[in-house]
């Protein structure tokens, strides 16, 4: 487990680099190691450029999403590697994406749960999938099924415009008996995303997510949750509502989906209107940047040597060097706020906006799971006097996952190929130390 962030820290993490009188007394105990748990629609993401014609004569709207049939799909698929018009062929997945770049970052283990093909030829989509994810993934436990994953097409005209068409395959197959119980008793989080309890009638997809929830609850794993899509929040937020009270301690999103949510169009009202129904809150914001939103114990709070920030509540930041809890860990539980506008900026050129909020997760759940592998190791630390859900503060959270996004936008592949730089390149050398 890597140490989350680019901080120097007197906790002793990594936890091997413990404190010498310890050292010294030779003390062998082996380390407790732990995961994170995903459920994912498994697809491909493949991005070709097309003329009109093209789109057409497959009868797709200009612009807008469309689900096509398996053999439309192949048919499609087919056509733009005859005519070599295929761009990028990513992994993709909005859980898939998470879980590679928890994994990259941390160095450490995750574990998804979804279907893949039976039958695998190389250059086929499943084999696709499978090269472009990291080896610390853990897919032991996909269900095997017979037919193609989930696949994506983003098909861009020539001036720019991207029409998406989607075959779900046998994405939405994963079956409540596929999901095991015994890898959730050392898991820190279980990550799902709203798609999966938005399915046709039929599908087992939601029944193994409720499942999973059931396991995760069982075990006290946090269960943390991304919504996805604003169009899928609008349908009935006041079920979503309902159903992050229930089931859920942190909510990813963006500004669109948090409005659909909430009715709130500023963000950080938006956030804090999410609270009522869970305990911590990541919300991305585009340009704007990021903003963190949660709970603490009134006695374990701690205030910034920040500027305070104006907004609708004001002062908003005055506590985020404060650490996550849960509300109900909480005596004394206050509301702590954080935001961070986008890493230097943003960069100057944004090649993909996909995956960024997935980026931005990956951080928030490196350092939840950081927080679990320290508290089992070094039990006795400062750190643990509280039943903390991060091992840092909301507004170290906000810098970690301010620049997963950054490094996001600027690369292709919503996956992260690599780590982030052991040193930065920019003047922000500095940018960790706030």
């Amino acid at each position: 487990m890597k140490f989350p962030g680019q901080r120097k820290s007197k906790h002793y993490f990594p936890v091997h680099a413990r404190d010498p009188l310890l050292s010294q007394a030779k003390v062998t105990k082996r380390l407790a190691r732990t995961h994170i748990v995903g459920i994912d629609q498994t697809l491909v993401d493949i991005e070709a450029c097309v003329d009109d014609e093209f789109l057409e004569r497959y009868e797709l709207s200009k612009g807008h999403s469309l689900v096509i049939s398996d053999e439309k799909a192949e048919a499609l698929y087919h056509e733009l590697k005859d005519q070599n018009l295929i761009s990028h062929e990513f992994a993709g997945g909005t859980i898939g994406n998470t879980l590679h770049n928890y994994s990259v970052l941390a160095d450490d283990q995750s574990l998804l749960l979804g279907v893949m093909s039976k039958d695998i030829e190389i250059g086929c989509y499943a084999y696709r999938y499978l090269c472009n994810t990291s080896s610390r993934m853990n897919m032991n436990y996909l269900q095997p099924v017979n037919g193609p994953i989930g696949r994506c097409f983003a098909l861009i005209s020539k001036e720019g415009e991207r029409t998406f068409a989607i075959n779900e395959g046998r994405m939405n197959q994963l079956k409540p008996e596929s999901v095991p119980e015994h890898i959730f008793e050392k898991a820190s989080a279980l990550v799902l995303t709203a798609y999966l309890l938005r399915c046709k009638d039929g599908d087992p997809m939601p029944a193994a997510t409720m499942r999973a929830i059931e396991y995760a609850k069982k075990y006290d794993v946090s269960v943390v949750l991304t919504l996805g899509t604003k169009f899928v929040i609008a349908q009935d937020p006041k079920w979503w509502q309902e159903f992050l009270r229930e089931h859920v301690t942190v909510v990813a999103m963006n500004e669109d989906e948090a409005e659909a949510l909430t009715g709130e169009s500023d963000p950080l009202l938006a956030a804090d209107k999410t609270l009522e129904w869970v305990d911590l809150v990541l919300c991305t914001a585009g340009p704007v940047g990021l903003y963190t939103a949660g709970y603490t114990e009134d006695d374990a709070k701690r205030q910034t040597s920040l500027p305070l920030l104006p907004g609708d509540i004001p002062e908003f930041n005055r506590y985020e060097f404060s650490r996550p809890m849960m509300k109900s860990e909480c005596k004394n539980p206050i509301k702590v706020y954080s935001h961070i506008s986008p890493y230097m900026g943003g960069p100057e050129r944004i090649k993909n906006t996909n995956g960024a909020g997935d980026g931005a997760l990956s951080a928030l759940l490196h350092d939840m799971s950081a927080n679990s592998y320290h508290r089992e190791n070094v039990p006795k630390s400062s750190k643990h006097q509280y039943s903390y859900l991060t091992y840092s503060s909301f507004s170290q959270i906000c810098l970690y996952s301010n620049r997963v996004s950054y490094e996001v936008l600027a690369q292709h592949s919503p996956r992260l190929s690599r780590g982030l730089p052991e040193r930065e390149d920019s003047l922000e050398e500095s940018y960790w130390e706030r």
